[in-house]
């Protein structure tokens, strides 16, 4: 619930308060202020002049500090006074719900629940149950129940509390606190930004320096390996020579020369008649049989 709200809920009560020139007139406009569903703010009503005549009564004053109570204090601030008039089923209500608000925004508050039992006069953890879940269901405070850990979890309270006098010292101090926790973290996250960034940049820096050993080693390879053209020309020629001892066909001769007879095996490189037709080279292979004493010499091709 916002304030505006709140504010709407509490309009009628200020309308009837200008009317309420005697205490008792006042009186039954606080009691009916405070027992309607909606109203969760009362400093406005507080400071009615026909209200705020009441203040300085001895019989009625007492009603006044009532008001207080349910403007900015809690269940243990009526406790604390036996004096003080009985409050009905629905005020009672009304000043735990309220209670709980201030509960639950205070710093480091104990929100289990035993503590809250303990302080809202509770009888038992069902009725503090029951009385979070009226809280979230008119929008007073954000909140989960955990019954396994006996605790409220408090996400979000509704800013219905009115500032006590005198309070402004106080909570200047915890706005001051709540900035320099805002410092610390601002400073947390703009350290873990320069942190991210130096290992961007570092990053970025090592693969730019394997990039350029990778070139230089692509650049050395290149140079090392001379012209790739003269490479192919190298590599055709090789096999070209390798072809050419392919085409060396061996040759069983006659050993006609020097009267030794047999046979005589004699490899006839045909280097060079790579060119040459089939026929041709068949012939000249022939003619290599023949010796110079004129005798004749037997050719076996070998395939």
């Amino acid at each position: 619930m916002d304030q505006t709200r709140a504010l709407t809920a509490l309009a009628p009560y200020l309308a009837l308060a200008k009317s309420a020139t005697s205490p008792r007139a006042a009186i039954d406009l606080i009691t009916q202020a405070t027992s309607a569903p909606n109203t969760y703010v009362f400093a406005e009503l507080l400071q009615q002049p026909n209200v705020h005549a009441i203040r300085r009564s001895d019989e009625y004053g007492i009603y006044h500090y009532i008001l207080e109570i349910f403007a900015w204090g809690t269940w243990q601030d009526y406790t604390a006074n036996v004096s003080n008039p009985t409050l009905s089923e629905q005020q009672t209500q009304k000043l735990k719900l309220l209670s709980l608000l201030s509960y639950a925004a205070a710093p480091s508050a104990d929100l289990s629940y035993a503590a809250l039992t303990s302080k809202l006069d509770l009888a038992s953890t069902s009725e503090l149950e029951s009385l979070v879940t009226i809280a979230i269901y008119n929008s007073l405070l954000t909140a989960t129940l955990n019954p396994s850990a006996q605790t409220v979890v408090i996400t979000s309270v509704a800013p219905l509390r009115d500032l006590a006098p005198g309070s402004i010292a106080s909570l200047l101090g915890d706005l001051d606190a709540w900035s320099q926790r805002c410092d610390s973290v601002l400073s947390d996250l703009q350290a873990e930004i320069a942190n991210v960034e130096a290992a961007a940049q570092k990053k970025a820096k090592a693969e730019a320096r394997r990039e350029k050993q990778v070139s230089a080693a692509l650049e050395e390879g290149g140079k090392g390996g001379g012209n790739p053209a003269q490479a192919n020309s190298k590599g055709t020629r090789s096999g070209n020579r390798k072809d050419e001892e392919d085409d060396a066909d061996p040759m069983d001769v006659d050993g006609g020369l020097g009267g030794g007879g047999g046979k005589k095996r004699v490899r006839v490189s045909l280097a060079g008649w790579t060119h040459q037709s089939v026929r041709d080279r068949e012939l000249q292979k022939m003619n290599v049989g023949q010796t110079a004493s004129g005798h004749s010499a037997s050719v076996v091709v070998e395939r």
